[in-house]
């Protein structure tokens, strides 16, 4: 597998984490959420050689899903987010592309609504769907066991979680998704965040389940 990180400005002046998924043998790919800047993420997919299977929403806020239809459009790639978050993607109250300031109003369809221990795969790569609401009630994210790795979207961050005062959220979903949902994953799982660095599972326990601070 190679994993790969782009950066990506967005309106609310924290840059956005791109995640690609590349599967060696199969050459199948995933981009998670594609926050803009296009022509980078495909430059990327055209360096892998890879084909775009999948375009994975972590949830439907305006900062992850600014370059979806400009990324299907040229590359394809079936857009999967949880069925609690699909109607958000076309809701700007719920999406926040009016509050955060973007200047073109997405219209966007999931091809795929996904549920919770939904099994994603590409060649024979396997992501299992966890839905973790809070920061919005259809938030979610993906872990691969076998790569030692989850994809937490706007959950869970370096020593901190996901904000939890807009529209949908919920202070106690989000940490009963971290502490019940996360938390048992094993302490060696790297966390690959929608923003900022990336953390460790066994770095993160002492705030959850210890009230502690992280771990420095």
């Amino acid at each position: 597998m190679i994993l790969k990180r782009l950066k990506i400005d967005t309106w609310i002046g924290d840059a956005t984490n791109c995640y690609i998924v590349f599967d060696n043998d199969s050459k199948e790919t995933m981009v998670i959420d594609p926050a803009g800047d296009v022509d980078r993420i495909i430059e990327m997919l055209d360096i892998l050689g890879g084909n775009l299977k999948y375009i994975y929403l972590t949830h439907c806020h305006g900062d992850h899903i600014g370059g979806v239809t400009d990324l299907q459009e040229k590359k394809g790639g079936k857009i999967l987010i949880h069925r609690d978050d699909a109607e958000g993607l076309n809701n700007s109250n719920i999406n926040l592309t009016e509050y955060i300031g973007m200047q073109n109003d997405i219209n966007l369809e999931a091809n795929s609504r996904i549920d919770d221990g939904d099994l994603l795969h590409l060649g024979d790569l396997e992501f299992r769907v966890i839905h973790t609401p809070g920061h919005t009630k259809g938030g979610s994210c993906l872990y691969c066991e076998e790569e030692k790795l989850l994809f937490s979207g706007d959950t869970l961050f370096r020593g901190t979680w996901g904000r939890t005062d807009l529209p949908t959220s919920d202070f106690r979903e989000i940490i009963d998704s971290i502490t019940n949902k996360l938390m048992i994953l094993p302490e060696e799982i790297i966390v690959y965040p929608g923003h900022g660095k990336s953390t460790m599972i066994g770095d993160e326990k002492p705030i959850y389940l210890e009230l502690k601070p992280r771990k420095i």
